[in-house]
This record gives structure tokens, C-alpha cells and sequence, in this order.
């Protein structure tokens, strides 16, 4: 097949330029496909949708303010559409590691946009050619338009993927804190016996951290809901309407049923990424709070015969190629694994967001691709330890009560009645003879035995206060 067949030629201000015949992408983004040709990862589903909704808003509000003619704007505003749903998704060809401005992924969008709405025009007779920089790019430069579509797609993709997600974890954590309320076990505290706990409350506390988590997330949107879009190249707004970001957000807000709004300062939204670093260390605080939760997990249900093995995990693979029967906490794992690829991805948005050198971040999809994938990959993996993992914990009582009445903190409760230093030696004896507190106690002659059931309730040892009621020892 000869180079004719294959390419066409495509020309930009530095010259002519060989294009895939078919595509609708144009050199611009031809050059920077050859220019980049580093990682193969590309900007995901929620970037590019995000991008045509910003250029469909563009289009919108050029057309009520008699900057586009009615034929050309409707054209760019159905092919910013087809953006929108991924028809066209194969033609979004850049490397998120390219011009730290993201230009190349912002004419990229462009240059599809405008051939596609040329094609509309030509099916209904019109020959008029629409033009990605004069038309689609109308008011726009890609130094507002990339980090305005950084923060609705980050924005969007939290509220519809990774709260609902977490809210449906954070519902059946509270869901096992009640059924788990009944089973008093060992406290841990440095990994050494503590006083008794109830399974419920290790529970709730962590549906607590997923819902603190939630909260802090809304917060982080918020700061997302200023948009650069109207700053132009360097914040001060050249070549564009006074009133074109308030009617393209106006439309924007419209799509997306979020309240968006132009940024207070535009020299702050363009040059500095502050919001979304917020974000992403959001993201890295979940991400530090879901590896807790995990690795707690991992370790109650640790066993079955030399480990704690307090809780019991569904069995959903084998764990072993060589020992039968093996079966590994596999969920936790992955969401462990997850949070670190998180915490590593915050790492790479922080520096990111160091060089707004002077009047542009330049180092926005890199920034990009590391937030987006942070939360595609939490609200995965939350949906999968939820329903692999979570949902099918059970209680293991018997082995809870056996190693509660083995626990030599227990004397904790003997404080106000024998004093520190003499509990203190209950406790040592207890723990050389491998008796239980209240089988030294009785033998020490310390409690009578109706007093010792009374202090030694373990269930009232998890409540605030003094169990039964005891005067409190100046040791204690």
C-alpha cells in the first residue's frame, strides 16, 4: 500500500505534517504523538469526557454571544457531544507525559472536534470548515481550558464513583459493628494485650474513618469548584468576551449538575495547583486510613492456628501452589497495595504542583493521570473488599473469650481497688504462670469472689467509667 493510501498531508504553522488518512486528529496533534512517544498511558475516560464538556460549554456561550454562526457552533456542539459519550475515544493518541501545559492534549481535542463538526456540516451540504484554533479553541487557551477540565473531571468522578463506593463500605462496616457488638476480646495497643475491646467498636471506629473520609472528599470538592476556564494564556483573560466564562460555566453547570464557578483569581487558578494537591492529599488520607482498616483485618483473621484468628474471612481462592488448604487474606492485600500506589501517585502531584512557574503549572498531566487514577482505583477496590472481603467477616467468639480471659491487662480493673503496683503484680504472675487474672487473684486472697465478678465484668470494662463502680486509687 503506498504512503498516499495511509496518510494525508496536514499543515500547522511549523510546517507540513503526515496524518493516519482516516483520523480526525490533524498535525498538531500528529507532532506530538511522534514528540511523545514515552509511556503508552494515556488520559483516561473522565478527562476526555470532561474535555468536551468544556468545549461543548465553549460553544454553547460563543453561540449566545454572537461569536459563532448557528451552523458551525451546532456542529461543534454535537461532535463535543460524541466526545462526551467515548465515541471517539480511539483518536485521543497522546502520552500524558508531553507538554506540561497539556496544549498538545488541548489541540488534540480540537483538532477532533472540528473535523468531526465539519463532517456534520458537509452531511447537511455545508462546506464550511471549522477551524480547531478560530472556532472550537473561541476564548479559550489550553492554560485555562486543561486545569478547568482537570477539576470537573476530578469532581465528577468523586462524586459518582468514590463516595458512593465508600458509602456502601462504610454501611456494611456499621453493619458488622452492631452484629459484632456482643463479642469482647482483647485490646491491642504497641501489638501487646490491652484492655477488652468490643469486636463492635474496632468496627465502628473503622466505619467512622470511612465516613470522616467521605467528609473530608466533599471538602476537597469544594475547593475543586473554582475553574480557571476565562484566564486565557496567562490569567489576565486576552482574546476572549468579558461575559464568555460566566456563560460557558453557566452551561457547564448546566451538564454536569455541579455548581462550578469562575475562579475568584485567575493568576492563582493557572499558575498555582493547589486544590488539586488538596484533593490528592484527601485521596492519600483515605488511602492511609483504608490501609489501617485492611491490615487490622488481615490480622484479626491471621491464623487459623498460630495467628489471632478472632474473625474469620470468606475463602475466594487458594493460597498456596505447594500447602493444601492455605487460604490468604487476598483482599486486603489488594486494597493494600492499592493505597500505596495512591500514596505514590500524591508524592507525584505534589512536586507537580511546586512548578506553577510564574503565570502555569507545567506539569498538569502528569498530574492529571496520578488524581484520576487514585480515585478510579479506590472506588474499585473498595467495591471489591466490600464484597469479597467484608461483607463475609465473621466472628470467631470462642477464640475472642480465650484469649480475652489469658490477657494480663485485665488487671487494669483491679486499679481501684487493690492499687497500680499490686495489680501491677498480678498481672506479671499471671503472665509467668500462664493463669488467668482472676484464678491469681483468688489465689492471692485479694477479692473475695463476689467482688471479683463485679470487677471483673469485661463487658463493662468496654464503657466509660470505673467498672462497678469502684473508688478510684491515687496510683492508678
Amino acid at each position: 500500500m503506498s504512503s498516499s493510501d495511509e496518510f494525508r498531508i496536514e499543515r500547522d504553522s511549523l510546517g507540513e505534517m503526515r496524518v493516519p488518512k482516516h483520523a480526525l486528529y490533524a498535525a498538531q496533534t500528529q507532532r506530538a504523538v511522534e514528540n511523545f512517544p514515552i509511556s503508552g498511558i494515556r488520559f483516561p475516560r473522565q478527562f476526555i469526557a470532561a474535555l468536551g464538556e468544556v468545549k461543548k460549554a465553549a460553544a454553547q456561550a460563543n453561540l449566545e454571544l454572537d461569536q459563532l454562526e448557528r451552523p458551525v457552533a451546532e456542529a461543534i456542539i454535537t461532535a463535543s457531544n460524541e466526545v462526551i459519550e467515548g465515541r471517539w475515544d480511539g483518536e485521543f493518541v497522546l502520552d500524558i507525559f508531553q507538554t506540561g501545559s497539556g496544549t498538545s492534549s488541548n489541540m488534540n481535542a480540537n483538532e477532533v472536534i472540528a473535523s468531526r463538526a465539519t463532517q456534520i456540516l458537509a452531511q447537511a451540504g455545508d462546506d464550511t470548515r471549522v477551524h480547531p484554533n478560530d472556532d472550537v479553541n473561541m476564548g479559550q487557551s489550553s492554560n485555562d481550558v486543561i486545569p478547568t477540565a482537570m477539576h470537573v473531571a476530578a469532581r465528577v468522578a468523586i462524586h459518582t464513583d468514590l463516595i458512593p463506593s465508600l458509602e456502601r463500605l462504610r454501611d456494611v462496616l456499621s453493619a458488622k459493628a452492631v452484629e459484632f457488638d456482643d463479642v469482647v476480646k482483647s485490646g491491642r495497643t504497641h501489638l501487646m494485650d490491652a484492655t477488652p475491646v468490643r469486636l463492635g467498636q474496632e468496627f465502628g471506629g473503622y466505619a467512622a474513618q470511612v465516613d470522616n473520609s467521605i467528609r473530608r472528599l466533599r471538602l476537597a470538592s469544594s475547593e475543586l469548584a473554582e475553574l480557571a476556564l476565562g484566564g486565557t494564556a496567562v490569567g489576565t483573560g486576552t482574546n476572549r468576551l468579558l461575559e464568555f466564562p460566566k456563560a460557558a460555566i453557566l452551561h457547564l453547570n448546566e451538564a454536569t449538575g455541579f455548581d462550578f464557578v469562575e475562579a475568584a483569581n485567575h493568576f492563582e487558578a493557572q499558575g498555582g495547583k493547589d486544590a488539586f494537591v488538596f484533593t490528592s492529599g484527601t485521596l492519600n488520607s483515605l488511602a492511609a486510613a483504608l490501609f489501617k482498616i485492611a491490615n487490622d483485618i488481615r490480622w484479626l483473621a491471621s491464623g487459623p492456628t498460630a495467628g489471632l484468628s478472632e474473625i474469620t474471612l470468606p475463602a475466594i481462592q487458594p493460597g498456596s501452589s505447594i500447602m493444601p488448604g492455605k487460604v490468604n487474606p487476598v483482599m486486603s492485600e489488594a486494597m493494600m497495595m492499592v493505597c500505596a500506589q495512591v500514596m505514590g501517585n500524591h508524592l507525584a502531584v505534589t512536586i507537580g504542583g511546586q512548578h506553577g512557574n510564574f503565570e502555569l503549572n507545567v506539569m498538569m498531566p502528569v498530574m492529571t493521570h496520578n488524581l484520576l487514577q487514585s480515585i478510579e482505583l479506590l472506588t474499585r477496590v473498595c467495591d471489591a473488599f466490600r464484597t469479597r472481603a467484608v461483607e463475609g467477616i465473621g466472628a470467631n467468639r470462642a477464640r475472642a473469650k480465650e484469649l480475652l480471659e489469658r490477657n494480663p491487662s485485665i488487671a487494669t480493673a483491679l486499679n481501684a481497688y487493690i492499687g497500680y503496683d499490686e495489680a501491677s503484680n498480678v498481672a506479671d504472675e499471671a503472665a509467668r504462670s500462664h493463669q488467668s487474672i482472676r484464678a491469681v487473684v483468688k489465689r492471692l486472697g485479694l477479692l473475695g469472689d463476689d467482688q471479683l465478678d463485679e470487677v471483673l465484668n469485661v463487658r463493662e470494662m468496654t464503657e466509660p467509667g470505673i467498672p462497678g463502680g469502684g473508688k478510684a486509687s491515687g496510683s492508678a
